[in-house]
């Protein structure tokens, strides 16, 4: 996000291209993680079979946590002088990544699908974090927060496709 602008101000102490850098990151990780909860949702109204409440009960309070980690996101954007776009054909317009293909499905089908989104989003979180690490420590620290909370989801998927050997099922 090269043409990213800032406001007339931006945090005290911070130099203008230190904070377009960290908007640039922050902005990265916003579309993930709105991408993200949209996925759980999806997945929350279309997963079936065994063990289907346990994984439907299980993934709105991950819904509720990735929304509160996206809007705290964007807040951090808007206190650095940037704006949070959220809007659905700019959120489609940024994206990485191929879009969730699972429609209604097994629990299995499912949790193994968003073990890989997971590792995505992940992965991308500990990117960032060497990025904020030069740019922005307060971000940093916020992304450090979620990725905890990221990484405890992703294990509570894992813990429903694991086998008795110990091995993820694909």
């Amino acid at each position: 996000m090269s043409n990213v602008k800032i406001a007339e101000f931006t945090a005290p102490g911070m130099k203008d291209n230190q904070a377009i850098e960290t908007i640039a990151i922050l902005d990265d990780r916003m579309v993930a993680l709105i991408d993200l909860q949209l996925t759980l949702k999806h997945i929350h109204w279309n997963v079936v079979g065994p063990n289907f409440i346990g994984v439907h009960e299980m993934l709105d309070p991950q819904v509720e946590a990735v929304r509160e980690m996206t809007d705290t996101i964007a807040e951090r954007i808007a206190t650095l002088g940037g704006v949070p776009v959220g809007t659905p054909q700019s959120l489609v317009d940024r994206r990485r990544w191929q879009d969730y293909s699972v429609g209604k499905g097994l629990v299995t089908d499912h949790l193994s699908a968003l073990n890989k989104v997971y590792d995505g989003v992940n992965e991308d979180h500990r990117k960032a974090l060497t990025k904020l690490a030069e740019t922005d420590p307060v971000s940093e620290d916020m992304v450090i927060g979620q990725l905890a909370q990221l990484e405890q989801f992703q294990w509570f998927v894992r813990a429903h496709i694991e086998s008795s050997t110990g091995e993820l099922k694909q």
